[in-house]
């Protein structure tokens, strides 16, 4: 015969069981992760893996893995207006990734996700000339992300992770053929929300 006391211990421990399944885990240990935790960009897949204390101070000694991941910084800066025409992408909000290879790539959201497309590295150099902090850009894990829809004036460079929280929002409040009305506050909320961090 189950208890009150009993059947109450079964609630809690099934709701513990349900929480830990709900909670974030480390993609490379399965260790919980807090709210606030690194990531690892996968060079291989194209994204951005969640990972626990223990497993980033690995790859921020640069002693794990063969460069397949790579530890995603936290640095945001808030730029100047950054004169983005020379590399040639005609939408406003975007972020620019310099890759390991040396080239570049522009990526922009989309109800579907990012639409990406190749930016001239040469251009790319010219930019960063005009603006010497695109210079530091630390390539795959790094972006400049830029807004200026709506008339807006917003560059920062920030870890590749921030670009697809974005992306998220763009995805999220997406309504119909043309975005609908709750859009465009969202990504405004979005950048208004980013801070500076060294």
């Amino acid at each position: 015969m189950i208890t009150d006391g009993a059947l109450a211990r079964l609630v809690r421990a099934s709701a513990d069981r349900t929480a830990a399944a709900e909670s974030e885990v480390c993609d490379l240990c399965a260790a919980p992760v807090p709210d606030e935790h690194a990531h690892l960009y996968d060079t291989g897949q194209q994204e951005v893996r969640c990972v626990c204390r223990p497993c980033s101070v690995l790859f921020a000694q640069g002693g794990a893995g063969d460069g397949h991941y790579r530890l995603v910084p936290r640095r945001r800066v808030r730029l100047p207006r950054v004169d983005t025409e020379v590399l040639g992408v005609p939408v406003g909000l975007v972020f620019f990734v310099p890759r390991a290879d040396g080239t570049v790539t522009a990526e922009g959201p989309s109800p579907a996700g990012a639409m990406r497309w190749e930016v001239d590295a040469a251009a790319w150099q010219q930019l960063a000339a005009t603006c010497p902090q695109l210079a530091d850009v630390e390539p795959e894990v790094e972006a400049l992300l830029v807004n200026t829809v709506h008339g807006l004036d917003h560059h920062w460079i920030v870890p590749i992770d921030d670009c697809y929280r974005m992306i998220a929002v763009v995805r999220r409040e997406w309504r119909g053929l043309s975005g609908g009305g709750r859009i465009w506050p969202a990504v405004e909320r979005f950048f208004e929300d980013l801070t500076e961090r060294p």
